[in-house]
This record gives structure tokens, C-alpha cells and sequence, in this order.
């Protein structure tokens, strides 16, 4: 069962950081892959903002976002 937390932490990971990447490509809002990133990871984003702004026009929700879920990781693992 931990096992399985830490592979789905391990694969949202990716989605963030893909999330991130796809903020820089700037795909069309109607492209499925931008349309499934956005829907999976802006519900964990969104609070992340409100939490912390904008720093000079950067976002830093996804480094809160990756930072919390290395943290869980990490505690989960050593329960291992």
C-alpha cells in the first residue's frame, strides 16, 4: 500500500513538473494533453496560489506543490 503512495506521488510529481513546462509552451487551452495536465493538477495549484503570489510575475505554487510532495515522500518511505 505505501508502495502504491509513493508511485502515485511519484507520477504527480511529473504531472506538476509537466504542468510547469506546459506554462512555457503555451499550448491552445483546446489541446487534450494541456486540458488533462490543467484539470489534474490545478485542484493542488490553486490553493498553493492563494498561499503564495506571484513573485515578479513567477509562479511558485508548483515549487510549494513539488516541495510538499517530496516531503510526503520522504516520511512515507522511511515508514517503509
Amino acid at each position: 500500500m505505501l508502495l502504491l503512495l509513493i508511485l502515485l506521488i511519484d507520477l504527480y510529481t511529473i504531472l506538476v513538473l509537466a504542468a510547469v513546462i506546459l506554462s512555457w509552451i503555451r499550448l491552445s487551452p483546446g489541446n487534450p494533453v494541456s486540458q488533462l495536465v490543467h484539470t489534474l493538477t490545478e485542484p493542488v495549484l490553486a490553493p498553493a496560489r492563494r498561499m503564495i503570489p506571484p513573485l515578479g510575475g513567477l509562479d511558485l505554487s508548483p515549487m510549494l506543490v513539488l516541495i510538499a510532495l517530496q516531503a510526503i515522500r520522504s516520511v512515507l518511505a522511511r515508514s517503509f
